[in-house]
């Protein structure tokens, strides 16, 4: 609910076993060469999703808040900088983000339903459109984690992959707008631990890696307290300090300032 998400479509990736026997001269009659190790099969697409649905609490718990209000700090360490976010959730698919740093100002991002808006002190009040719309748009689905299938065109499990010290399994995820992410799903406990992405900005494209760790429960559902977000420009973590469901919402919030 308060990650960016993957899309599913169903893909069983299994393994071949190879058999090698090996011959030489006159074989001879209880001489047989020991067979190869099989490759370890990879689960199904549906299994790695709901090990993960499970994770977070299950799909009833997901689907019980309406709204949400996140709070949390803001830092970029390269810069010296730090500041306060603020991130309300309305169901089905609504969402405005504010991200306050002195010395610089407010950021702000939000999807009303039907379009989406941004607004910073360097680039003004904007629409969104292009790519930076679509992702937005799957971005404020409050519940993307049961809605993946829905979201993207393709998944595929790759195989097995490490982040810090978690093994874990790196499913590819095609969105409807093309380009491909990437989501790595803890193989003990089916918690998404990281994405890569290619966001879609004014100043271009840029691969962005978003580790998600410290998860935590709120009332039945596992939130992730701390992100971390790694691109070739700057760095910066995001700490939780406060997670609300079925707060009151005007849904003016996510319109577009003068509208």
């Amino acid at each position: 609910m308060i990650r960016n998400a993957i899309a599913i479509v169903i893909l069983v990736l299994t393994a071949s076993v190879v058999t090698v026997f090996g011959q030489g001269g006159q074989e001879k009659p209880d001489a047989k060469a020991p067979a190869a190790k099989p490759a370890e099969q990879l689960p199904t697409i549906d299994q790695v999703l709901d090990k993960y649905v499970k994770a977070l609490g299950g799909k009833a718990a997901i689907q019980r808040p309406t709204s949400i209000l996140v709070k949390g700090t803001f830092e970029v360490p390269a810069f010296n900088a730090s500041g306060t976010m603020e991130r309300f959730s309305k169901a089905p698919n609504k969402y405005a983000l504010s991200v306050d740093i002195p010395g610089f100002g407010v950021i702000q991002q939000a999807f009303n339903g039907n379009a989406g808006w941004a607004q910073d002190p360097q680039s003004g009040l904007r629409d969104l459109s292009g790519v930076e719309l679509a992702q937005t748009r799957r971005e404020a689905e409050m519940y993307k984690d049961i809605k993946l299938k829905e979201l993207y065109t393709k998944l595929v499990v790759k195989g097995k992959d490490k982040v810090g010290d978690k093994e874990v399994y790196l499913v590819e995820a095609t969105p409807p707008e093309g380009g491909v992410e990437k989501l790595y799903f803890d193989t003990q406990s089916g918690l998404i631990v990281k994405t890569d992405i290619e966001a879609d900005t004014p100043q271009g494209k840029m691969p962005v890696e978003i580790y998600l760790e410290d998860y935590k429960e709120v009332e039945g559902i596992k939130v992730p307290f701390s992100l971390r977000q790694v691109t070739p420009a700057v760095s910066f973590s995001i700490k939780l300090t406060e997670v609300k469901y079925n707060v009151p919402v005007d849904d003016a919030k996510f319109n577009k300032p003068g509208q």
